[in-house]
């Protein structure tokens, strides 16, 4: 085994291609710059990196490397059976893979200079990226590792960055993350098949069409009885922008790489916004916040809504919620897992009318372009570890550990064999990736200055579903616009004034 463990390392250090790097822990030590900045061992008088000066090809012995999680694979139990594998594996070498106790959010470029931030961490790409311009994660030998011919290359090229002229990948993509819906089957009307059946498919209309999710939804208020048909806190950017992106917005111009150029008023986004403002007045009042996005979880187990739209990591949430409803009601913990696994179900989000009109009948259709990300792991620029930090990467996104973790969390593996293995769902979410309908995030540092002015003009649309007519500051498409442009405003002298970034 150690043969082998050498040539992959060897391989990945003469690999070429990659860049710079993220923070570590008893792998770290101390800050390799007084100025809290990264270092970048590799790199030459030309700015280019070479690999081997970072990744010697041996396997640092008696080394223990921490490793920052998301809560989810925590508290599921799926991080503690990776290091519990990978540990056992690479026991004769004495390295030993800890959880870094640190919350999921923790910022490696104020904890790594000083050396408290873990030496792997896993994050989504946006966060990841950030983390580039400071030199505060390591390149990757990405070419070098089991899983590169396995991962999309859309997937790779959220971790791709551009260093005086020489791209690199600075993460390894673990799975991707989009907006789906989840409804419960149980919950549909009993002649769903004759009436909200047009096209006779075999799949109800209102989980297809956003038409008809609205009209579902006005049946389901218009009962008065405390039920909503589809709920989700508008506020939240991630899973409200694709409505803009649907319409001809965008985030940053360029393929999402050009800071100067803001595009939440872009296209016709106005008419984006313009359904979720519809939408809102079939909801109650915590859509102006996160309130939805809190209750989800027990308020579609409790029927007291039928849909909702999240991504498909937290699968495994809504189903423990539904089952523990199900054995509320008398039934027994195995009669209640397999009902909830029967009844909660998750699918592509539905379709949108071109016209943006939710009342519209037979409206011409187009698909919703949803805002995604790619979660994925990075080592840090400050571990004393690197190479054990690799071996443990690459353990990670191999095929059985990437297997168990949709087993375990339900995500949708970003290695096409462990997809194709699963299907459902993320052979749904590949589809929409290879067709453009997900909107990776974009992977420059400037996408830090979006979520404020973005959330701020969702919460304000979302209310104005409840101020009374003559309160109303929405009215027509015209006042979404404006409003749309003073975000693109706000982000752009977030980014060029108070951020002094491009």
């Amino acid at each position: 085994m150690k043969k082998k463990i050498t040539a992959l390392l060897m391989a990945g250090a003469l690999c070429v291609g990659m860049l710079c790097g993220c923070g570590g822990e008893s792998g770290q030590g101390e800050s390799p710059k007084e100025s809290g900045q990264g270092t970048n061992p590799g790199e030459n008088a030309g700015g280019a990196v070479d690999l081997s000066n970072i990744y010697s090809g041996e396997l640092e012995h008696n080394v223990t490397i921490r490793v920052l999680e998301n809560d989810t694979a925590i508290e599921q139990g799926y991080f503690q059976e990776l290091i519990d594998a990978f540990n056992e594996k690479y026991a004769e070498y004495g390295i030993v893979a800890v959880d870094a106790n640190m919350d999921q959010y923790s910022n490696l470029a104020d904890d790594g200079p000083y050396g408290y931030g873990p030496d792997v961490l896993y994050q989504a790409n946006d966060v990841l990226m950030k983390y580039v311009e400071g030199k505060h994660i390591y390149p990757i030998p990405a070419e070098s590792l089991e899983c590169f011919p396995q991962i999309t290359e859309n997937a790779w090229n959220a971790y791709q960055a551009n260093v005086n002229g020489v791209s690199y990948y600075m993460g390894v993509p673990v799975n991707v993350q989009s907006s789906m819906l989840y409804y419960r089957k149980d919950l549909l009307p009993e002649d769903w098949e004759t009436t909200w059946d047009k096209d006779g498919n075999k799949v109800p209309d209102m989980v297809e069409n956003w038409n008809d999710m609205y009209r579902y939804s006005q049946e389901i208020v218009a009962k008065n009885d405390g039920h909503y048909g589809y709920m989700r806190s508008l506020y939240d950017v991630y899973f409200s922008s694709g409505f803009l992106f649907s319409y001809g917005g965008y985030v940053f111009g360029d393929n999402n790489t050009n800071a100067d150029d803001l595009g939440f008023s872009a296209g016709n986004a106005e008419i984006g916004a313009n359904v979720l403002l519809q939408q809102a007045a079939l909801m109650n009042e915590g859509c102006i916040d996160d309130s939805i996005t809190v209750s989800a979880y027990s308020r579609l187990a409790d029927g007291t809504y039928f849909a909702t739209m999240t991504t498909p990591d937290v699968y495994t949430l809504f189903l423990k919620e539904l089952k523990l409803a199900y054995q509320a009601e008398g039934m027994s913990e195995e009669e209640a897992a397999a009902l909830a696994e029967e009844n909660l179900v998750i699918t592509e989000v539905p379709k949108l009318p071109a016209s943006g009109d939710l009342a519209e009948e037979d409206p011409e259709l187009i698909p919703l372009k949803a805002m995604g990300g790619v979660n994925g792991y990075a080592i840090s620029a400050y571990t004393k570890s690197p190479n054990a930090c690799l071996a443990f990467v690459e353990f990670a996104t191999g095929y059985e550990m990437m297997l168990r973790r949709n087993q375990m969390l339900g995500i949708v593996p970003a290695r096409s064999d462990v997809a194709d293995a699963v299907g459902g769902v993320s052979e749904i979410m590949y589809h929409n990736l290879d067709a453009g309908n997900i909107v990776v995030m974009p992977s420059i540092r400037a996408v830090e200055q979006i979520w404020t002015p973005g959330q701020t003009f969702f919460e304000d649309l979302a209310k104005d579903a409840f101020r009374p007519e003559t309160e109303k500051k929405y009215k027509t498409l015209e006042d979404i616009k404006n409003g749309l442009a003073a975000v693109d405003t706000q982000i752009y002298d977030a980014v060029h004034t108070l951020a002094g970034t491009n």
